[in-house]
């Protein structure tokens, strides 16, 4: 299934998507796509209706996050070979971790508004993982089957605030607009294998970023197994895997997203975004 909330910010429904595209209200069924309703068995309970019978969604209301208020929202780094040695680093030994604050989460063509002194803000698709059932200390082997689906990420960072304003990097990652997340949550039977998806970002109509998660080093099992090592993965958690090669930081010289740009992302199984690039008023 793909999963969806429509509607304005705030006043997002349920949705499930079909093959061609049309949306379905499932509110009736589920109230919404949160860390409670997961926890509680909702996909399972909505794989069994007939979107005959629900009613239909009209026009193209805006799309946002696929789950609402996730406790977590955990990044990646590092974790393709290429964007390694375009950043100038070593690969890592072990997964490179930290947080991106829930509170920058928004949807998936939302405008990204940058800070008013920021002039390094960079671009990053990704893919998403969504926990469906708690983590602790997982193995490897089991790690998939604590996942409800996989969702289209862009990691925006601000890289003087990541990189030279000390600390770590929560700072460069966690701007308000900075995690726009979906357009929907494809549930594991539409995704059987994460390791085979395509990943693309154009900025401007220029591809800048083309890579596929087979080239992790860490997979998506791997990372839930280490990352539930160290603390517990709950419904709704949301694990960004890392990003491929053709950040604007990496490039010779580098290229930052300024007013004005416009980011297209897309990934096989997951759809598209498009974000227009603003700035917040001083």
């Amino acid at each position: 299934m793909k999963l969806l909330r429509v509607g304005p910010p705030g006043e997002e429904k349920p949705a499930i998507m079909d093959a061609s595209g049309r949306l379905f209200d499932v509110s009736a069924h589920v109230p919404d796509f949160t860390p409670e309703t997961l926890a509680a068995g909702c996909i399972e309970r909505l794989a069994a209706l007939n979107l005959a019978d629900l009613p239909l969604i009209e026009g193209t209301p805006r799309i946002g996050p696929p789950v609402a208020s996730p406790q977590k929202f955990i990044g990646v780094g590092l974790n393709y070979a290429d964007h390694a040695a375009e950043m100038g680093v070593s690969p890592p030994k072990q997964p490179v971790i930290f947080t991106k604050h829930t509170s920058c989460i928004v949807g998936p063509n939302d405008q990204v508004m940058l800070p008013p002194d920021s002039r390094h803000a960079d671009h990053e698709v990704e893919l998403g993982v969504v926990i469906g059932k708690t983590a602790q200390r997982v193995k490897e082997a089991q790690a998939l089957e604590h996942v409800a689906g996989y969702v289209l990420v862009n990691d925006v960072s601000e890289r003087h605030y990541q990189k030279e304003c000390g600390g770590q990097w929560v700072k460069g990652k966690s701007c308000d607009t900075f995690g726009p997340i979906g357009p929907w949550l494809a549930t594991t039977d539409e995704i059987p294998d994460p390791q085979v998806i395509d990943l693309e970002l154009e900025v401007n109509d220029e591809v800048r970023q083309r890579g596929n998660t087979k080239d992790m080093f860490f997979s998506v099992a791997e990372l839930i197994a280490y990352i539930s090592r160290f603390f517990t993965l709950l419904p709704g958690d949301i694990i960004t895997t890392g990003t491929p090669a053709g950040v604007g930081m990496g490039r010779k010289p580098p290229v930052y997203l300024k007013e004005g740009d416009v980011m297209k992302l897309s990934a096989s199984g997951l759809g598209q975004q498009c974000q227009i690039v603003e700035r917040l008023a001083v």
